[in-house]
C-alpha cells in the first residue's frame, strides 16, 4: 500500500508582477483524506489549487501531486485527477450523456458511465439538454465530469457557491458519498458549515498564507479553547454578587442583566455553579445555552474579519 501523501507542497509562491497571490504555503494531504482550503475570496485558494492541477505555473516552491510535478508532468497528472471548477458551462443543446461521452474520450482511463449517472442521480436526465437542468443537476453533471477517469484525487473548487441551501445540502450528500470511497479530495470553500461537515482537516488561508491548519476541532481548541455558557433568567441577575469562581471567568451581560455569558474551560462545572447561584437568588432559569467556538469564530479571532467579507 502506498502511504505517500496525495499532495505535498513546500514553500509555494505565486507572483503576478509585484503582487504575491501565494506567499510561502506548506501543505500536505494524505491519501484518502478530505482536506479543505478555507478562506475569503482573494485569499489565494483558487491560485493554489490551479497550480496543483497543472493549470497555472508556480513562481517557486516544491509541489508533488500523486508523486508527480504538475509543472513538468501535467498530462500524467490530468489523467489521474478530477476537477470541478467554480463554474461549469456546457452548450445549451448538448445532452448529459453526450457531454460525458465527449469528455470521457479525453482520458486514458474511463469510468462506467451508466454507473456514474446512476450514482449521481442523473440517469433519468441522461438524454436531457443541458439548458433544461436545474442548478443542482448542472452541478451534479460537473461532478460527473470530474469523475469520468475514476480519479485518485478530486479537486472541488467552491463546489456550492451560488447554490441555494437545499441544493447545497444535496451536493454535500454527494461529496460525503465520494468520501466513503476513501478518495483523496481537496475542496476550497468560504462556507464554514461546509468545511466543518465535510473535511477531515482544514487549512485557513488569508492573504496568500496559511494561518492555521489541523482538524476543525484542533483549530478551535488551539485558537479559542474556551466554551461559552449562556444563561437567561426572568429578572435581572445581581452580577456584582457572582461567586468568585465565576467572576474570575471572562463574562458579559445583555438584556439588562437578564442574560449572562461566561467563557470557561470547564463548562460542566460552570453550568452547575451558575444554576445553583441562580436558584439561591430565587430567580427563574428561562434558558441555558452551551456553545463551542466555530471556525468562523476562529477566523474572526485570527484576522479581525468575517470569512465572507
Amino acid at each position: 500500500m502506498n502511504n505517500s501523501p496525495a499532495v505535498l507542497v513546500r514553500d509555494l509562491y505565486k507572483s503576478y508582477g509585484d503582487v504575491e497571490a501565494v506567499r510561502g504555503i506548506d501543505l500536505e494531504i494524505e491519501a484518502g483524506e478530505v482536506f479543505g482550503l478555507l478562506g475569503p475570496n482573494g485569499a489565494g485558494k483558487t491560485t493554489t489549487i490551479e497550480i496543483l492541477e497543472g493549470l497555472r505555473p508556480r513562481t517557486k516552491g516544491q509541489v508533488s501531486v500523486l508523486g508527480l510535478d504538475p509543472a513538468l508532468q501535467s498530462k500524467a497528472i490530468k489523467n489521474r485527477i478530477g476537477v470541478c471548477l467554480q463554474a461549469t458551462n456546457l452548450p445549451d443543446k448538448i445532452q448529459v450523456r453526450e457531454a460525458l461521452e465527449l469528455f470521457s474520450a479525453f482520458y486514458d482511463k474511463q469510468a462506467d458511465l451508466e454507473k456514474l449517472l446512476q450514482r449521481l442521480q442523473l440517469w433519468e436526465k441522461k438524454n436531457a439538454y443541458y439548458k433544461s437542468l436545474s442548478g443542482g443537476q448542472k452541478q451534479r453533471v460537473a461532478l460527473a465530469l470530474a469523475l469520468l477517469n475514476d480519479p485518485a484525487l478530486l479537486f472541488l473548487d467552491e463546489p456550492t457557491t451560488g447554490l441555494d441551501p437545499q441544493v447545497r445540502h444535496e451536493i454535500h450528500g454527494v461529496i460525503q458519498e465520494l468520501k466513503k470511497d476513501r478518495r483523496s479530495i481537496l475542496i476550497t470553500t468560504h462556507y464554514i458549515e461546509e468545511a466543518e461537515r465535510l473535511c477531515d482537516r482544514v487549512a485557513i488561508i488569508d492573504h496568500g498564507k496559511i494561518i492555521e491548519q489541523g482538524t476543525p476541532r484542533e483549530i478551535q481548541q488551539r485558537v479559542l479553547g474556551l466554551t461559552l455558557v449562556e444563561v437567561t433568567t426572568n429578572e435581572a441577575m445581581p452580577i456584582e454578587q457572582l461567586p468568585e469562581a465565576l467572576r474570575n471567568e471572562k463574562h458579559t451581560t445583555r438584556d439588562d442583566n437578564r442574560t449572562l455569558a461566561v467563557q470557561t474551560d470547564s463548562p460542566a462545572a460552570t453550568i452547575v455553579e451558575l444554576v445553583k447561584w441562580i436558584d439561591q437568588r430565587n430567580l427563574k432559569l428561562l434558558d441555558i445555552h452551551l456553545k463551542r467556538p466555530t471556525l468562523e469564530d476562529v477566523f474572526i479571532e485570527l484576522t479581525g474579519r468575517r470569512l465572507r467579507e
